[in-house]
């Protein structure tokens, strides 16, 4: 990998999402040496992928490059890899590119999207954890109508312009609203040859309720929300199997769609190596103590999506959000430097800081620890949260007048299909 040789303890980080980020800041200009490792060379604000898929921004509004980010700190290394397999007693790292020894790692690969085995389902949904995921459901979306034009069969055109949203947390609630704008302020003036009236936009939830982690206040406003919408919530109904064209779940409720889009869970992203059962709990996560070593392993560690941190609270580990990855990834900062000086480690502590969605234009839902609120104010606190953590000063300008633009026009502009995605057996 070129990287140079030093007296100062190495520390290799692989994943430049949240946690690996904010590991990486923290320990910038401290004297170790720190080896970034990610498939991708830029990182992505995920919270934002949905506005990607659905023509509100460009994905270079919400990815930075990663060299950019840490681009004046000393003895910063970034490479281009995949991570193939960790050895643990060699304490090296086995890439595409080559082998890399280490003193210390830090696994932040952070998430997947979990089909819970269902491989059909694997092979004909649409997911939304990564920019090219997002673009190519952008183009998918878009196709459909682009096909729905074209076709004289009812049946067919009605299915083209059927969406339907496997699971009602965040992501699946957030795309929901914004399909539903589209569907209502769009689609009329770009398509109007197509009466897109008859575009329905379904989210399917396996448990009673949407939001699930957020309040019984919040859960209920988002789901009036959607409703006045026009988003059809089916609760309690869990998909069983699609194999391209037809939703089934486990009841008589069957969806006619080429475009079945999953955001029913996430699990860890393992690496070979540390993906056995001595390391792995529920959710496909690595054990981690409250130091976020890896458990029977002293110069090993994991923080962010992939870390199970077990803890009174939060049983089966901290929720697979950015604040617990942000706030890991500086904390395992301190005491790595604490190890390297021989000092104690200090125990992790979550701080809640809430949680929020956005369901559309002057409608959000927040829950902070003292304070819960819904409609046009929690819109505005949800957009500036979002501003405030963007990386680099551009994104942060070029998001805020997208999102003015859009509001006083009522307008997506980044409707584009770049390149064109075909999916297997669609209608």
């Amino acid at each position: 990998m070129n990287i140079p040789k030093t007296s100062y303890p190495r520390i290799v980080i692989i994943g430049g999402g949240f946690a690996g980020v904010a590991l990486a800041k923290k320990l910038s200009k401290q004297e170790v040496q720190v080896v970034l490792l990610d498939k991708h060379n830029y990182h992505t604000f995920q919270p934002l992928l949905y506005q990607v898929s659905t023509g509100g921004l460009e994905p270079d509004s919400i990815a930075y490059p990663i060299r950019k980010i840490l681009k004046d700190f000393p003895n910063f290394f970034f490479r281009l890899a995949n991570v193939q397999e960790i050895d643990t007693k060699k304490n090296k790292v086995k890439t595409n590119i080559g082998n890399l020894k280490f003193d210390y790692l830090v696994i932040a690969s952070g998430s997947t999207t979990n089909y819970f085995g269902n491989a059909e389902i694997e092979k004909h949904s649409m997911a939304m954890k990564t920019i090219p995921q997002s673009l190519n459901l952008r183009s998918l979306i878009l196709e459909n109508f682009e096909d729905a034009l074209l076709t004289s069969d009812l049946h067919e055109r009605n299915a083209l312009m059927n969406f339907v949203i496997v699971g009602g947390g965040p992501t699946g609630v957030e795309l929901a609203g914004a399909l539903a704008e589209i569907k209502k302020g769009i689609l009329p003036k770009d398509y109007p040859d197509l009466d897109t009236r008859s575009a329905q936009i379904h989210v399917v939830q396996s448990g009673d309720c949407i939001l699930k982690g957020m309040s019984s206040m919040a859960s209920q406003k988002a789901e009036d929300f959607l409703e006045k919408l026009g988003v059809n919530i089916w609760k309690n109904v869990r998909v069983t199997n699609y194999d391209g064209k037809t939703v089934t779940t486990n009841t008589d409720l069957i969806f006619e769609t080429p475009t079945l889009i999953w955001a029913a869970g996430v699990k860890g992203a393992t690496i070979k190596g540390l993906d056995g059962e001595d390391f792995v709990t529920k959710g496909n996560r690595i054990l981690v103590n409250e130091f976020s070593q890896v458990r029977g392993l002293k110069n090993i560690f994991a923080v962010g999506d992939i870390a199970c941190m077990e803890t009174k609270d939060f049983p089966q580990g901290f929720p697979m959000m950015a604040q617990p990855a942000i706030q890991q990834g500086q904390q395992l900062g301190d005491n790595l430097l604490n190890v390297i000086e021989k000092r104690p480690m200090k125990p992790f502590t979550y701080k809640d800081k809430g949680s929020m969605a956005t369901i559309g234009r002057n409608k959000a839902v927040v829950d902070l620890e003292k304070w819960k609120f819904q409609g046009i104010f929690a819109w505005y606190v949800w957009m500036f949260v979002h501003l405030f953590f963007l990386i680099g000063y551009r994104n942060r300008m070029v998001v805020f007048v997208n999102w003015v633009y859009n509001y006083v026009r009522f307008d997506r502009e980044a409707r584009l299909i770049i390149r064109p995605f075909k999916k297997r057996n669609t209608l």
